[in-house]
């Protein structure tokens, strides 16, 4: 593999270009993404024309930059979460139209949760997340039901990795954070008021797979209001449909 002179790889700075677009950039020039990757422009022009050529970039009529059809290809065939979202959609989509609620689906990704599918709900409350984007474990309830089921050593990592306030509900306090994951653990299920958002409120249940152990957290993003927590057996509910899909059958929560 050639490497620049600074001893880094041409993969590790293709890497960098691709690693430049997320949900706010979206499509960029060839001088901003050689902002946001590090590289001179010349080196990222070069190396973004040979990516377009292998169809990981693609350029739109205004010679913009963005993402390209086969990388979005190469990673859906090889995406080790695949038969979870495929699962999980159909179920998903139900409950959107039984609850009116955004619904999403999340893992766990360090000290952040990665939304692997979103169904929205027109006119429902505010939601920040967006497929294939990232959140604190901390402020989110999906993140507080992945921490709650995680090992120790992870739970610690997450908790003394910066806890950044959204709200003036955010906790940020890591050991209010351990009593919360410790709660979270008895009841099977988080609800957070307000953490990220003032008029939002964030519902998660764990899906367990055949073993037991917790692969995803099951969301619905609701007004924060006194009706959310009436909602919690729905959504357990629906997670287990998503577990029996998958063939394997969800434990009950303790």
């Amino acid at each position: 593999m050639p490497r620049a002179s600074t001893g880094e790889s041409v993969l590790s700075r293709g890497i960098r270009i691709i690693e430049s677009f997320d949900g706010a950039h979206e499509s960029l020039s060839v001088s901003e993404i050689a902002t946001r990757a590090g590289l001179h422009v010349a080196t990222a022009s070069r190396l973004v024309e040979e990516l377009v050529q292998h169809g990981w970039l693609a350029r739109d009529p205004g010679r913009r930059v963005h993402l390209g059809i086969h990388l979005w290809e190469v990673v859906t065939r090889a995406a080790p979460t695949r038969s979870l979202r495929e699962a999980a959609l159909p179920v998903m989509e139900d409950l959107r139209k039984v609850m009116g609620h955004h619904v999403q689906l999340a893992v766990l990704e360090a000290a952040e949760v990665l939304f692997l599918e979103r169904v929205e709900a027109p006119g429902a409350v505010v939601n920040f997340s967006r497929i294939a984007e990232r959140l604190p474990a901390h402020a989110s309830s999906a993140g507080l039901v992945l921490l709650a089921y995680a090992s120790p050593e992870r739970q610690e990592r997450a908790l003394v990795s910066g806890l950044e306030k959204f709200t003036d509900a955010t906790l940020t306090d890591p050991v209010s954070l351990r009593r919360t994951l410790a709660e979270v653990r008895r009841q099977g299920y988080a609800l957070l008021r307000g953490h990220i958002h003032e008029d939002a409120a964030g519902i998660s249940v764990p899906l367990r797979s055949l073993d037991g152990s917790v692969v995803a957290a099951l969301s619905l993003i609701v007004p924060n209001d006194r009706a959310a927590l009436a909602r919690v057996p729905i959504l357990q509910a629906a997670a287990l449909t998503i577990a029996r899909s998958m063939a394997v059958v969800a434990p009950p929560s303790h």
